[in-house]
């Protein structure tokens, strides 16, 4: 219904000329662009598996060294995301994710100057982990919560895909590079899948829906009472669009709602299941399951082609966790998603080899589908505790992804070091996602339910 104006007669609500009608949503143009942005930012996740050999074999550098370089690079990748979610609300989101994409680049072109250990250490660990940590996940749920206010589970699976997308476009492409003519090629092309993205970053990613003047998609007009009519937003009590929350020091606001998040339960609860998470996929497989493969005879671009494949079903998986996620209750699929994960881990000692058996490829199909099925589930229940702070409490959280990660990747190269192989690795994992099942399964029920921690 329309409000009456001063005579008592309703007043029709004003009306785009029919020629400037929007046929789509500016939402997802957004969607769209941070799609492309988390490809491009997406290759070197698919590096360091296929360049850890070649790099042992012209520098004689140790597993363990140079998985304390993806180490760094993983915790820098989780420390940095609740800060950068703070940094898109403080800068904009546009400015953050362009610097983010020209460190990566840059992290990447340094690379092929390193001869010494420490120096790779500085690329691959610092430069290309602040990059890739502005990059991250958060940034996926920023979009979602920024611009979508439905179909944002959809949104995150979609997003999130994203990055499964730059590991199934690089990959191949590394692997051969690395072979022909070698790893520097390798590390050029992940500078330039980075830095390709950053114009359609500067043109395309708008910060905000009042940014070109629409609501976020699926948004109702807010109803303003007749005599607030003429009040400005804060007056009226509502937020004032294209500003952010909070103008307060990024750092500290992020500081601050890590402060508060740490004193409910199921923010240690999602914390916890995502280290897991992380240890099981960034941190081993992605990283030690090429030079593990090698070690069983396989070679090394048919261990990459099989994480390929891995990328091809985790867009599938991602995507339709996102849509589960709108459906059904998010800390059930996180349950179901960690012990299916553990299984797979239990049977990986027994399939590699020398050659892709059946068996391998079912591994891989089922991996993938469940790779990071986690993140929508995650994403809704910390917007749906935390409200209006959930996509920095989110950030915190994929820290914990990404400390987890770190362990597990500098774990498995002191691991394969010291005994040879890398079944300790899988076995171990394994039994830490039948812990993150049950972790998840055990958060508590009435967590939705709680009002939104708001924080100042």
């Amino acid at each position: 219904m329309t409000a009456p104006d001063v005579t008592g007669v309703p007043t029709e609500p004003p009306r785009l000329p029919s020629g400037k009608r929007r046929r789509l949503h500016p939402a997802w143009i957004v969607a769209a662009v941070a799609f492309l942005a988390l490809v491009g930012a997406a290759g070197f996740r698919a590096a360091p598996g296929v360049l850890m050999v070649p790099l042992q074999q012209e520098f004689g550098w140790s597993t363990t060294v140079l998985s304390l370089a993806v180490s760094i690079n993983l915790v820098l990748f989780g420390l940095t995301a609740p800060f950068a979610a703070a940094l898109m609300e403080r800068f904009g989101i546009r400015k953050v994710t362009a610097l983010a994409l020209c460190l990566i680049g840059l992290g990447s072109a340094l690379t092929v100057l390193v001869n010494q250990s420490w120096q790779i250490l500085l690329t691959w660990g610092v430069l290309i982990g602040l990059g890739t940590g502005s990059m991250a996940l958060v940034f996926a749920a920023t979009i979602a919560n920024t611009w979508f206010a439905k179909s944002r589970g959809l949104v995150i699976g979609i997003l999130t895909a994203g990055s499964a997308a730059g590991q199934l476009v690089f990959l191949p492409f590394i692997a051969a590079l690395a072979q022909n003519p070698g790893w520097r090629g390798a590390s050029l092309l992940i500078a330039a899948g980075a830095l390709a993205v950053v114009p359609l970053v500067l043109r395309w990613l708008r910060n905000s829906p009042a940014d070109v003047g629409v609501l976020p998609y699926g948004a109702e007009e807010p109803v303003v009472p007749a005599a607030d009519a003429g009040a400005t937003p804060a007056a009226s009590g509502m937020p004032e669009p294209g500003l952010p929350k909070d103008s307060a020091n990024a750092a500290v606001r992020a500081l601050q709602v890590l402060k508060r998040a740490a004193k409910v339960r199921t923010f240690w609860a999602l914390a916890a299941g995502f280290a897991i998470c992380g240890a099981t996929t960034n941190g081993l497989i992605g990283t030690h399951f090429i030079p593990s493969a090698h070690d069983h005879g396989m070679p090394e671009t048919t261990a990459a082609g099989l994480l390929a494949v891995v990328g091809i079903f985790d867009i599938v998986g991602t995507i339709a966790s996102g849509w589960l996620t709108d459906r059904f209750n998010p800390k059930v699929l996180l349950a179901v998603y960690y012990q299916f994960r553990g299984i797979g881990l239990l049977v990986l000692p027994l399939l590699l080899g020398s050659s892709v058996e059946p068996s391998m490829i079912i591994f891989v199909v089922v991996y993938g589908l469940d790779w990071v099925a986690t993140v929508p589930p995650t994403a809704a229940i910390c917007r749906s505790v935390f409200g209006a702070d959930g996509s920095v409490v989110f950030g915190w959280v994929f820290a914990a992804h990404q400390l987890g990660a770190a362990a597990a990747a500098l774990a498995a190269g002191f691991i394969r070091d010291a005994t040879g192989h890398y079944n300790y690795a899988w076995l171990g994992a394994a039994a830490m996602c039948t812990v993150a099942a049950v972790i998840s399964a055990t958060i508590r029920k009435d967590a939705a339910k709680k009002e939104p921690i708001a924080v100042a």
